[in-house]
């Protein structure tokens, strides 16, 4: 297939950085035509030839784009997927923590329902998601997720209230509870949880453990399905970003894999 995929990218930081990178390398049939950041100098040294700054929402029409791929922040999915969607332009979700209110979830996929467009879930830091989803068709009885990265990347969010990480010796799990908990109070670390459940049993019945451990290098997660289709175990160790240890460069590949999927004749 010759289509060359517009693409505007919400966000500038590691993972939409990589991302351009990338696709760049790999000569992928995708190119960059916007990017949206609050103030345009942050990527003035950066900005892809041929790529305009988005202003915010409101401005995303005028690129011409047939695909925008948020890879920002929680709190700029509803704007932006709100604004994409309504013009009928795809919309790709990394800051899944923004979908655990069901209300947002619903609005997003009754505007992609109604102006013929998708909203679409990446797998982000995870693998085996289609697994999942295609077992969850048949019923799942229960769904553990365990993520555990190194120590000093939970540095800089709640997990510095329940443990001294900075003096942890050994592995420590600080958070047990739902999906949406997890979520919603590590949005930057554990977005997969949200990305899991959708995939699953839902946010409240899927169970979630966050783990700081000091000798780790690599982000892990073990994922443990069962149900009527039979038992599921993944584990997946993933390198940290170079320059993000709270995202993994599974992230920013998975997101590769989505643009290229999207104009390829064999997709996989």
């Amino acid at each position: 297939m010759s289509k060359v995929e517009a693409i505007c990218l919400v966000g500038w930081g590691a993972i939409g950085q990589r991302v351009a990178a990338l696709l760049k390398a790999r000569a992928a049939n995708a190119r960059i035509v916007g990017i949206a950041v609050r103030d345009p100098r942050e990527i003035e040294a950066t900005m892809p030839e041929g790529a305009v700054h988005v202003a915010g929402p409101e401005a995303l029409t005028a690129t011409g784009a047939t695909l925008v791929v948020e890879a920002a922040s929680r709190e700029s999915v509803q704007p932006f997927a709100r604004a994409a969607l309504a013009a009928g332009m795809d919309f790709a979700v990394s800051s899944t923590s923004a979908l655990v209110d069901a209300t947002v979830l619903d609005e997003l996929v009754e505007l992609a329902r109604r102006n013929g467009c998708k909203l679409i879930i990446p797998p982000g830091a995870l693998g085996g998601i289609d697994a999942l989803s295609a077992a969850s068709r048949l019923g799942l009885d229960s769904v553990e997720h365990i993520i555990t990265k190194p120590a000093r990347a939970w540095f800089g969010t709640p997990a510095e209230e329940c443990c001294r990480l900075g003096e942890l010796q050994e592995a420590e799990a600080f958070f047990a509870g739902s999906a949406a908990e997890a979520a919603t109070a590590f949005p930057q670390n554990a977005n997969v949880a949200a990305t899991i459940s959708l995939a699953d049993i839902g946010m409240e019945h899927t169970r979630v453990q966050l783990v700081a451990d000091p000798k780790a290098v690599e982000n892990t997660h073990s994922i443990i399905a069962r149900g009527a289709f039979g038992t599921l175990e993944i584990r997946l160790q993933n390198r940290p970003l170079a320059t993000n240890p709270k995202s993994s460069e599974m992230t920013a590949l998975n997101l590769v894999r989505l643009i290229e999927n999207r104009t390829s004749a064999l997709v996989l």
